[in-house]
């Protein structure tokens, strides 16, 4: 999703001097990694003067004050998915533009994670009259040069030329068949579309679907695979126009099933403000979608909107998404990419970091980066963090799920 980055900034709030929040001495935690009892906050008292009341896409949970970035721990069974090492550090930055929104896409024949730029914020420099670009960047230089310093590195991100036929890409997976797929939000009259681009030079383009018979989609914004087919779901909100470079939308905000081997599209799930990431677990059999509908673009922020992430299975003969339930709501900004490691742990990029929720949707812990975070990406040196300006790597010993068609 493309929200303004004038909102992403987080301040950390200290919630309560009187509640004791600090490292159990029961736990051996990874270095500089803080531990939340839950039970030392559940109550503050009804004259507590430190209430979350202002926004909370500026006001993060950070009850120990610890300067980000570092691990805040809710649970223990969040250690099995750090590991005991696991450090967050600044692997790429670029002061000044937001270049690592959204859409990160794996390679592992490559090791390279190919990534968008934010569509539409204020950072994004793209709007009507501008795209927004896409780059990546080499996992291996970044082992190279987080192995010659304890502290963090600024490697090299390399932008694509593509064709223009790519407007204001926002979601990306795969490989698809060897390619990248993208799903874009298109720009002023410029249909929004899902395109496959070639890896490697000159990135030759594919456009696999731009309309719903012959109705132009409103922005698409995330799309997966779905686990052991072909098959592609994505999500199609109002952000395009709600951030200014999009006309104002024709079909309600849905998520879509699109078979590129027959070309067959149709609607999978309504009823959402604003559909944004979306995930399958590793069977295939359980959907998630994000409502992001907390965050309106030029309308501002309303936090009685949802900011939640949907749970539905998926049909096993029609794969329409059923019997919708309530998964998780984030306490900070709105849950926006997702994805999924392969113990079925769910991760989205939030308000302060990348929160994490166990397969029953208790919140187990967050990379906490104190900023807006939209996406994130498992690779083999790690978990990969956008964060606008900059990225991060936190090396844990998670391991997402396969995101790739054969």
């Amino acid at each position: 999703m493309a929200v303004s980055t004038s909102a992403a900034l987080a301040i950390a709030l200290a919630v309560a001097s009187t509640t004791t929040a600090a490292t159990s001495p029961d736990l051996t935690l990874p270095p500089g990694a803080v531990y939340i009892d839950p039970l030392d906050y559940n109550v503050v008292g009804a004259n507590y003067a430190q209430w979350r009341t202002n926004d909370s896409f500026t006001v993060a949970f950070n009850p120990t004050n610890t300067t980000a970035p570092f691990i805040q721990v809710f649970d223990p069974s969040f250690l099995s998915i750090t590991g005991l090492n696991a450090t967050i550090r600044l692997v790429a930055s670029h002061p000044g533009f937001a270049v690592a929104h959204e859409a990160p896409i794996y390679v592992p024949d490559l090791n390279v994670v190919f990534f968008a730029s934010n569509a539409g914020g204020t950072l994004g420099y793209s709007g009507w009259y501008n795209n927004s670009v896409v780059s990546m960047i080499n996992v291996t230089q970044v082992d190279n040069a987080l192995a010659t310093t304890p502290g963090g590195a600024d490697v090299p991100i390399q932008t694509l030329n593509l064709s223009d036929t790519v407007q204001m890409v926002n979601g990306g997976t795969g490989p698809y068949k060897g390619n990248l797929l993208f799903v874009t939000s298109g720009r002023a009259l410029l249909p929004p579309s899902v395109v496959l681009v070639n890896p490697n030079p000159p990135y030759n383009t594919t456009v696999l679907l731009d309309n719903f018979y012959g109705r132009q989609f409103n922005s698409l914004n995330d799309i997966k695979i779905l686990p052991g087919t072909n098959v592609v779901f994505f999500t199609d909100p109002s952000y395009g126009y709600l951030n200014g470079f999009r006309p104002e939308p024709m079909l309600p905000s849905q998520v879509y099933r699109f078979d590129p081997s027959t070309g067959q599209v149709r609607v999978v799930a309504d009823q959402f403000v604003n559909p944004n990431g979306i995930a399958f677990t590793q069977d295939g059999k359980t959907a998630f979608v994000t409502d992001t509908g907390a965050a309106g673009g030029f309308l501002g922020n309303n936090m009685t909107h949802p900011a939640t992430i949907y749970q539905y299975d998926v049909d096993p003969v029609t794969q329409s998404f059923k019997n919708r339930r309530v998964f998780a709501y984030s306490d900070s900004g709105i849950p926006d990419g997702i994805q999924l490691d392969t113990a079925g742990n769910v991760y989205s990029g939030c308000g302060d970091g990348i929160h994490v929720w166990n397969p029953e949707g208790t919140l187990i812990g967050k990379f906490f980066l104190n900023t807006t975070t939209a996406e994130l990406m498992f690779t083999e040196s790690g978990l990969l963090i956008l964060v606008e300006e900059s990225i991060y790597l936190a090396n844990i010993q998670a391991q997402g799920i396969d995101l790739a068609a054969q």
